[in-house]
């Protein structure tokens, strides 16, 4: 890593982070794999639906594999919260027990295409914040609601770019550029990505981070895919940042002629 990317750091309600890619912990065949693959990604940030731990339980088998990186932030998440009530009471119990204050806020109240719920997610966001929560609010490609969650005291906005588990990429892209135009709080692409050059294409667009679950976990070789997402994000970045070359309507030679081949 250059000096030049040790510099590029994002920065969450304070926390510096380094990598740009996101970790989800969902449909892993086995804790070992996560590990594994948690390794290859060099995530700093690890998600966790609260309805799949033991919060009674300190040695809860996939809490205890996260917390054996020291270097991760643990970022539980209100899957399966239909509305607002239902995901502050998961953030608060999650918080009781030891897991701190971030919360990835999900509220999806419909079973088959799991989109959230922009109203719901705007009220349990205001009440989340006013509670000292750090939040990171899952939503819909939506600009405005966007713009409405940063006012409300978000840290962070995370627009889908398709629904979860498509693997079908950046379908909302528009959208999403308009999203990071307007907001000035980081802006994590999550949901839909289903191959690192997808989230390259994201952080191209300017992305802060993304987050990726599907796509890693469901690989023939997860630690590999995930070592793979590690670098598509990377590139992306790079590319964003060395000022990608807008694109042309017509064919420009890369080697002009003029001058060459001619006689004295």
């Amino acid at each position: 890593m250059t000096n030049k990317s040790k510099n590029d750091l994002l920065i969450i309600a304070g926390r510096e982070f380094t990598s740009r890619l996101f970790l989800g912990t969902g449909k892993f065949s086995s804790i070992d794999v996560m590990d594994e693959a948690i390794r290859a990604s060099e995530t700093e940030m690890v998600t966790v639906a609260l309805r799949r731990v033991d919060l009674d339980n300190p040695a809860d088998s996939l809490l205890s594999a996260i917390a054996g990186f020291k270097n991760i932030q643990l970022l539980p998440n209100t899957s399966g919260a239909r509305d607002a009530d239902e995901a502050v009471r998961l953030a608060r119990l999650a918080r009781e027990m030891g897991c701190g204050n971030w919360v990835k806020l999900e509220v999806t109240p419909d079973p088959r295409y799991l989109l959230p719920d922009p109203i719901e997610t705007l009220k349990a966001a205001e009440i989340l914040v006013k509670e000292g929560f750090i939040v990171l609010p899952y939503i819909n490609a939506d600009p405005i609601l966007a713009k409405r969650l940063e006012e409300a005291g978000t840290a962070a906005v995370m627009p889908l770019g398709s629904p979860i588990g498509s693997n079908k990429g950046l379908k909302t892209l528009d959208s999403i550029r308009i999203i990071i135009e307007m907001c000035s709080i980081p802006v994590v692409v999550d949901a839909g990505l289903g191959s690192p050059s997808h989230a390259s294409l994201a952080m191209e667009l300017g992305a802060d981070a993304v987050l990726v679950n599907t796509a890693i976990a469901s690989a023939g070789d997860p630690p590999l895919m995930a070592a793979a997402f590690k670098k598509g994000v990377e590139a992306g970045r790079e590319a964003y940042r060395s000022g990608l070359p807008a694109a042309g309507s017509g064919a420009h030679a890369s080697s002009p002629l003029t001058g060459f081949l001619r006689k004295d």
